[in-house]
């Protein structure tokens, strides 16, 4: 592995790179830095792949200062610091919507798109009342500004599922995204002011000319596994994945079957760089 640092506008991103042979970008949660990705990691670079992780901006390593940036712009940066003209870019969670929009503004530095449990800007199907509910909780939470709870309140509804049991995956997992959460809230953390892609992802999906993989915990929120159906409907070459007893941060929870999901979906592509 080589570790560096790539400098931004106002900020220093933190990149673990792994590997050679065609490049895949990996791009964290909002709750996750990118050591989250460490369990699946093995099986891509196994398949012949070079894998590429970094921490955004004011996550794990990387800093920056208060200052209005775009995660598409550094996630663009990542690649071409690492001099890759297209990548495949998979992410989860935030992560994912950031690959989308990416994706949708570069679409020619994209091979392909995997997005894990990620939201589409713009379409929002409903919760259920339960849901609801929990997301009540964890907007309570952050509210608090109480590191702890906010990561308790994390752990519950992302690593465990909207009305799961809390001993549903191993304690091991639940401690280190609590361990993980619990620094990204430490109130001297600067994270700057991430401006949003206007117009929204939603209205730009014919823009995705790559092969995208959407995927989805049957046990993660409603909404996300809604948005699978509805990007295997609008985008141009996409398809949907529900995995079966699984939630939200699938790379921890099933890291070898995810594994097996995305090579199955590469496996086909013409070779990139």
């Amino acid at each position: 592995m080589v570790e560096r640092f790539i400098d931004v506008p106002g900020g220093r991103l933190e990149v673990h790179d792994f590997g050679a042979g065609p490049p895949v970008v990996l791009l964290h949660a909002n709750i996750v830095d990118a050591w989250a990705w460490e369990p699946l990691t093995p099986f891509l670079l196994d398949a012949g792949y070079r894998v590429a992780a970094f921490d955004r901006r004011g996550f794990g390593g990387s800093t920056t200062e208060d200052v209005e940036f775009t995660n598409r712009a550094d996630t663009i940066a990542v690649l071409d610091a690492l001099e890759l003209d297209r990548a495949v870019l998979v992410g989860n969670s935030a992560g994912g919507q950031i690959a989308l929009d990416a994706a949708i503004e570069a679409p020619g530095r994209v091979a392909a798109l995997v997005l894990i449990g990620a939201p589409v800007p713009g379409y929002h199907p409903d919760l259920t009342p339960a849901e609801e509910a929990l997301e009540a909780e964890l907007e309570a939470a952050d509210e608090s500004g109480d590191p702890g709870r906010i990561a308790d309140a994390d752990v519950r509804a992302w690593v465990d599922g909207p009305g799961q049991p809390a001993d549903r995956v191993h304690e091991d997992i639940r401690e280190l995204v609590r361990e993980m959460d619990r620094a990204l809230n430490d109130p001297g953390r600067v994270q700057g002011r991430p401006s949003p892609a206007r117009p929204p992802a939603s209205e730009r999906l014919d823009r995705l000319t790559m092969p995208v993989l959407a995927v989805a915990g049957e046990l993660d929120f409603s909404d996300l596994v809604a948005t699978t159906d509805y990007l295997a409907a609008n985008a141009p070459d996409a398809r949907a994945l529900v995995m079966p007893g699984v939630a939200h941060l699938i790379g921890l929870e099933a890291p070898e079957a995810l594994a097996r999901a995305i090579l199955d979906f590469l496996a086909p592509l013409p070779r990139w760089g």
